[in-house]
This record gives C-alpha cells, sequence and structure tokens, in this order.
C-alpha cells in the first residue's frame, strides 16, 4: 500500500519509515514546474543530495542530472554458480582474502596496470570527448569502489550459492555527472530561475545541453554495467582459486539503479529517473539488498503503474555516515557480521555501513509486497567491501 501527500503533481510514497526532513525534500521536487506526474517514493527512500535516494522522478521533456546522481549506471550483479553453499561456507575466509588481493578497490583508485578486458572494452565503447582523463576510466573499468559497494557470497533456500556485488560507474560517472550538473546550474543562474534547491536544475530536451547529457549518461551507464560484468568474472575466478576447481555458471542478472529512460507510461512518453530504484516492469528480476552481511533478494516485477514499475534498490539509510561512525562501536558491527566472513580488521573503517545504520530490511519488503514479488531468498555467506584508507 502506499500513501499520498505533498502539493505541486504530489509524491505516491511506499516508504512506512520516512522522517520528516526526507518528506519535505520529495515534497519540494514535487513542486518543480517539469514535472507533471507525482514523485514515486520507494520503501527505502531517504535523505539525498538534490533529490531524495529512493525515488522515481517522471519529466515529460527535460531530466535533472542531480538526480541520476553522481554514480550514472549503479546497481547490482548477481551469479548463481554450481556449487554447495556448505562447501563455499568452508572456503569464506580464503575467498575474502583472495578478493581483497585481486579484486581492485577503493575510492579514486583503480588498477596499477590495465586489463585487457577492460583496453578492448574501452577500445569498442570510445569514451566522449567530455571525459577528460580516459586513461584513468580505462584503469578503473572493473574495480569496486568504495562506501557501500560490496562483492558477497550468499547461499540460498536450495543451499546453492550466489556472487552478489553492487557498484557502477567509478570516476568517469562521477566526472561526467558533475559536469553536467554544473552546465545545469549555470544556465538557470544565468536564466534567474528561482530553486529551493539549485541541484533540481535541469536540462530542458532538444537542447545541445540536453543532448550532450543523455550522450555522455548513455556512455556511463554501459561503463557501469560492464563493470559490473567484469567484477562478477573477477570474483568468480577467486572463487574457483579458493574451491581449487571452476565452477559452473547457473544464473545472472545485472541491473541499474541510478539512471533514466524514456519510457511509455500510461500513454505519455517519460522520462523515468531512478534514483536508488530498479524497473520492475511485469518480469523484471532485480536484486534488493540488504544492509552488510545480511539478507537479500532476487526479486521480480510485478509492473506496477502507481510507480512507474520500480521498486527499491536496498534497504535504506536511517543513519548517516558521521552519525554511524559517531554513535556504532566495532563491537556492535562485529556482532551483526558473526557467522559471516568479512574484514573483521577493518571493523572501524566501515562502521558507517553497519547493519544498523540502515531500515529493517523485512518492513522495507513488506512494503513493497504490491511492487515486486520474491523469487530469490539470499543470506551472507562472506562479505568483502573496498575500503578507503585515509
Amino acid at each position: 500500500m502506499f500513501e499520498e501527500f505533498g502539493a505541486g503533481v504530489g509524491v505516491r510514497s511506499w516508504a512506512s519509515i520516512l522522517d520528516d526532513v526526507t518528506r519535505a525534500q520529495a515534497e519540494r521536487t514535487a513542486m518543480l514546474p517539469i514535472l507533471t506526474e507525482p514523485i514515486a517514493l520507494m520503501p527505502d527512500a531517504h535523505l539525498g543530495m538534490g533529490a531524495t535516494i529512493g525515488s522515481v522522478i517522471p519529466t515529460e521533456s527535460a531530466v535533472i542530472p542531480s538526480t541520476v546522481g553522481v554514480d550514472i549506471g549503479c546497481g547490482m550483479a548477481g551469479r548463481q554458480v554450481d556449487l554447495p553453499a556448505d562447501i563455499a561456507a568452508e572456503h569464506a575466509d580464503a575467498w575474502v582474502k583472495g578478493a581483497e588481493n585481486h579484486v581492485p578497490a577503493g575510492m579514486g583508485k583503480g588498477r596499477s596496470s590495465f586489463s585487457e578486458a577492460a583496453r578492448a572494452w574501452m577500445n569498442a565503447n570510445p569514451p566522449p570527448e567530455t571525459l577528460d582523463d580516459p586513461q584513468r576510466a580505462e584503469s578503473q573499468l572493473g574495480s569496486l569502489g568504495s562506501g557501500n559497494h560490496f562483492i558477497e557470497l550468499a547461499r540460498d533456500l536450495e543451499g546453492t550459492t550466489w556472487i552478489l556485488l553492487h557498484s557502477g560507474s567509478r570516476g568517469p560517472g562521477n566526472k561526467l555527472a558533475t559536469l553536467h550538473t554544473k552546465v545545469a546550474v549555470t544556465l538557470h543562474e544565468r536564466l534567474g530561475t528561482q530553486l529551493d534547491d539549485p541541484e533540481l536544475s535541469w536540462l530542458q530536451a532538444n537542447t545541445p545541453e540536453f543532448d550532450a547529457y543523455i550522450r555522455d549518461l548513455r556512455w556511463s551507464q554501459a561503463f557501469a554495467l560492464e563493470n559490473r560484468r567484469l567484477l562478477l568474472a573477477a570474483a568468480h575466478e577467486v572463487l574457483n582459486r579458493a574451491i581449487g576447481r571452476d565452477v559452473p555458471t547457473l544464473d545472472e542478472v545485472n541491473c541499474h539503479h541510478n539512471y533514466t529512460e524514456l519510457e511509455e507510461h500510461d500513454g505519455k512518453w517519460l522520462w523515468v529517473t531512478r534514483k536508488g530504484a530498479i524497473r520492475a516492469g511485469v518480469g523484471d528480476r532485480g536484486l534488493i539488498p540488504g544492509s552488510m552481511g545480511q539478507r537479500s533478494f532476487v526479486v521480480r516485477g510485478l509492473g506496477n503503474p502507481l510507480s512507474y514499475q520500480s521498486c527499491s534498490h536496498g534497504a535504506g539509510r536511517v543513519m548517516s555516515r558521521n552519525k554511524a561512525r559517531k554513535t556504532l562501536s566495532v563491537e556492535d558491527l562485529q556482532s551483526k557480521m558473526a557467522g559471516s566472513a568479512w574484514q573483521a580488521s577493518d571493523a572501524k573503517l566501515l562502521l558507517d555501513e553497519a547493519p544498523q545504520a540502515y531500515k529493517p530490511l523485512d518492513v522495507v519488503m513488506k512494503d513493497q509486497a504490491d511492487l515486486v514479488k520474491i523469487e530469490v531468498e539470499l543470506s551472507s555467506i562472506a562479505n568483502y567491501k573496498g575500503v578507503e584508507r585515509r
């Protein structure tokens, strides 16, 4: 079920846990003159830069770069492998150590040398001229990042193993997003547009600025999709090494949750921006992870038209990163991670990702029962995060 609130085109919200600040942010976005349809808030909605994370924003003839965000094409990928979960659990510590050694991670840090696969993709998909450091982009293709980006081994209820991961377009997507957001803000400043938040500046369709952004966005989305494909391959190879044999693939899912796409809804062609939301059209498969080391779900969309065929992309924060670092303790995190292999020696650096900083996943999944159905339920075996060492 959902509730409706707000002026302008209004807001439809599936979030039973929604603080007043986030509610107010969504209401401000709903007042923009480029919106003709209500905003949809997913169950994991929480405060974001410019627009609410966990929101679906439909526009007819414009796109707001900051609502897509700086990690264009960020999303989830999952691969089911033909390996009993109890065997994966026996090698979980070795897999975490292997991931640390063989999967590039960290903010702004990629491989020290380019991979052949990254180079081949970049040659086949030349970056736009607006990207000022294509070699750095090539070095980051196939790297994890930090923050809430992760790779995980998980078990399903049938006792088989899945590789899950969360990553996006890394440095190049960030650079291009920042560039186009500045262009939008500057255009509105010149026009004297009065906005409550300059981050909500938009680019109008059929203008050179809009066309340039869509071009760069599509390249970034493709980069992010390939980045997750390469990360799956790397995590799978680490598993092969830990087990001592090649483990076959059984199934795979790869989906964006920070992107925009031109779609038809109720007879109208709309630019649907999903900022921390995944497409959940009838039969669409998606991945909804919980917080660090907890449960996750493979889901199928129900095609709910009121949410623009969308659903949540995760659990959703209830505590800022700063507050989590100040409030939570290493002991808190250790207690929640009991039973999973993880980077326990980096616990202090991972406090902002502790499960207590996120909404209860059971509530989030219950809130969206009319958006998706659960296909596979997963529980964590081992979790690996990119850590930024300052």
